[in-house]
């Protein structure tokens, strides 16, 4: 018992380093787009903080999904960032897991570059629509009489710029159309539902998406439109920033060393030169160099041209 959980200790121990070299490597080739998504999210973040300063409390408005569903009240308000905080931490986890199971579809690398185009794309679309019309929060810190409501003039930009995390993130109030809960709930969720392999996983993230949308209105976190226009929002971008991405590898099961993915340019070169190799009438296997003789349209493989005239020739 002792020598096979050694074993299989060292056999993961190796698949660990292994993938970790090749994930290593491709982050040395595409940090900047990493870095420049994280610094998004930052700026993200700024716009909501900045926003917050514009909020003016006033009336709840009126909203179908408020008079539908019950008020979860203050005290029970966590749960809906519990179901959050499991559905982050839970596609954070799935998105490492090449690093030891055998069954590697992506490189995490690559994957999260994607996520963090739709996020990105996402959260423009959402600084745009909430500077443009602030509503009255509906949050319980964000109504009148609450002194969260508003925030004073800032004393100095630090205390802009640091954003009062996490209090000043938690209590946001203004940045409200569209829920940027749900921005990373549906791009997680869009994300796993290419390239997960689990249906049933999937349809249970699904569900969980669903579920997280009638949390949000019961605990008066957003109002319904909120929510409503995050559905269809991010699954349009996520559809057309898909498509002008380039398609992830589809890694092999095997165990094969990986295989790093093709750039576009290289793959356009190297159609090319197997196009002009057939039609000069040559072999696409680069190793068999042997010469080719044509004769009356035909190739012939036979090394030595003399013996092929003679066979054509009846002798």
């Amino acid at each position: 018992m002792t020598y096979y959980v050694a074993r299989e200790g060292s056999k993961l121990w190796k698949r660990v380093l292994g993938e970790t070299k090749v994930e290593l490597q491709l982050l040395s080739e595409k940090w900047k787009l990493l870095l420049v998504g994280v610094i998004l999210q930052y700026v993200h973040g700024l716009a909501a903080r900045g926003v917050h300063y514009l909020h003016r409390p006033g009336p709840i408005l009126q909203d179908v999904g408020f008079i539908l569903l019950p008020e979860l009240g203050k005290e029970r308000a966590y749960i809906s960032e519990t179901v959050f905080s499991f559905m982050f931490f839970s596609f954070v986890l799935w998105t490492f897991h090449p690093f030891i199971y055998q069954s590697k579809r992506f490189y995490t690398v690559l994957l999260w570059r994607r996520v963090l185009a739709f996020l990105v794309a996402s959260q423009f679309l959402r600084i745009i629509t909430f500077y443009s019309t602030q509503l009255p929060g509906p949050n319980y810190h964000c109504r009148e009489g609450s002194k969260l409501a508003r925030l004073p003039r800032p004393d100095n930009i630090l205390e802009v710029l640091l954003l009062n995390f996490p209090r000043g993130v938690i209590y946001g109030c203004g940045d409200l159309i569209f829920s940027s809960h749900m921005i990373f709930t549906l791009v997680f969720v869009l994300t796993y539902q290419k390239y997960g392999s689990r249906r049933f996983i999937k349809q249970v993230a699904w569900l969980i998406a669903i579920i997280q949308s009638l949390l949000i209105i019961a605990s008066r976190k957003h109002y319904t439109v909120d929510v409503v226009v995050a559905w269809y929002t991010v699954n349009l971008v996520v559809f057309f920033v898909d498509k002008k991405l380039p398609e992830m590898p589809d890694r092999s099961t095997g165990t094969s060393p990986p295989m790093l993915p093709i750039s576009a340019k290289d793959k356009d070169s190297k159609s090319k030169e197997e196009q002009h190799k057939l039609l000069n009438g040559n072999s696409l296997d680069t190793s068999d160099r042997r010469p080719r003789t044509q004769v009356n349209g035909k190739h012939l493989e036979d090394s030595n041209p003399v013996n092929g005239d003679a066979t054509m020739n009846g002798t």
